[in-house]
């Protein structure tokens, strides 16, 4: 049995809030007893008073999550200034956390902490890693490499980075009744817990192929040998880098690719600032997107992932959605998981948020990719 229940509540009082939620999900738990869960909240309540409560109703959860720039659920659908909590119950699937602190001092260091804390409590290797780390502090790549190498290469990470509804100043991260900053969260599943996911986000490659010549991270310098400016404005003319017209950056094999999201420029040097760190040499394209593309991308991304559940029946979905597409799409956000609602025929508890950068394969056979304007979707069950 592997089992999940969402509560969701837009109530801005912190108490009232938690205890709403906690009720829904004992409701929804009808006498079974959860042995992990993950919460996403924005940014203005009272976290800690959050977590006592639920770790009070729970004792003893491993309970992982942090702060977001907006909340999705199968109760509410798109929110803002939420919160939603997933519970997870199972006789079969071991579910343990484990969290790395002052990621940005040593991502590779805080990612080994969090693994082996978490690998510690099981006892079966891990198949799925689920992380929703710091986004300010360092880089997101760094993070991913880190819970790479900890985990080897054939455990698949899913999650999204922690925002703090577009402010860019502080982000929380939650590890049982901690709230915690500059922070690495995650959650390991092992037994027979089966899994499928989807990538899209609706950008299509234009124009021709390019290299990347001079980067440093995630600021790029130079593009054939030429100001990465010269690049934008080859394509844009004199409009700036903008997320609407972010770059693809082709996997080695040239033929999957993910998303980067310029932030800002500098004219004097020619250099493009952008959400996640760019490789040295990589084949990049110009690519653009119009609404409905990316409201198609996320009904693509779900039923990518219903198609490829190797099991029979779904027990609980996972959305991490990007800041980015929710500024675009504005008003039309909600309809992020509308489109995915539309898809099924039967219930299917839902949770999920959006976030400062996205994490997962970008396909059944690659390794984790961090993505950014990008709809993921991982379905979980046992069946």
């Amino acid at each position: 049995m592997f089992k999940a229940v969402v509560g969701h509540s837009n109530d801005p009082d912190s108490l009232s809030a938690v205890e709403e939620i906690l009720q829904q999900c004992t409701s929804y738990l009808a006498g079974d007893i959860p042995k992990a869960g993950i919460l996403f909240a924005a940014i203005d309540f009272e976290h800690s008073l959050i977590l006592q409560q639920i770790s009070q109703v729970f004792p003893g959860i491993e309970l992982i999550g942090g702060t977001t720039d907006g909340e999705i659920s199968s109760v509410l659908e798109f929110q803002q200034d939420s919160i939603t909590l997933m519970l997870f119950c199972s006789d079969e699937v071991e579910i343990h956390a484990g969290v790395g602190r002052k990621v940005s001092d040593d991502p590779i260091t805080a990612t080994k902490q969090a693994v082996e804390q978490a690998k510690a409590k099981s006892t079966a290797p891990p198949k799925l890693c689920l992380t929703h780390p710091e986004s300010l502090t360092t880089s997101g790549v760094s993070i991913l490499n880190g819970l790479k190498l900890a985990l080897g290469q054939y455990v698949p990470i899913f999650g999204g980075l922690a925002g703090d509804q577009s402010r860019y100043k502080n982000t929380y991260q939650f590890f049982q009744t901690e709230v915690l900053s500059d922070s690495v969260p995650i959650l390991l599943f092992s037994g027979t817990i089966l899994f499928s996911h989807g990538v899209t986000s609706g950008w299509h490659p234009i124009g021709q192929r390019s290299k990347v010549t001079k980067v440093d991270n995630n600021i790029l310098y130079e593009i054939d040998g030429k100001p990465a400016l010269d690049f934008y404005h080859h394509y844009l003319g004199l409009l700036p880098p903008s997320m609407e017209y972010p770059l693809a950056v082709f996997d080695r094999n040239g033929d999957n690719f993910y998303i980067r999201a310029p932030i800002a420029y500098n004219q004097e040097s020619g250099s493009i600032t952008f959400f996640g760190d760019i490789p040295e040499q990589a084949i990049i394209q110009i690519s653009e997107a119009a609404y409905e593309d990316i409201l198609a991308a996320s009904k693509a991304s779900f039923i990518n992932a219903l198609d490829n559940y190797p099991g029979t029946e779904p027990s609980a979905v996972l959305f991490f959605s990007c800041v980015a597409r929710r500024q675009i799409l504005g008003t039309r956000a909600q309809e992020e998981y509308q489109n995915t609602k539309l898809c099924l025929t039967d219930y299917l508890p839902a949770c999920g948020f959006y976030s400062y950068g996205e994490i997962a394969p970008i396909d059944g056979i690659s390794q984790t990719q961090f993505h950014n304007e990008t709809f993921v979707t991982l379905i979980l069950g046992s069946r």
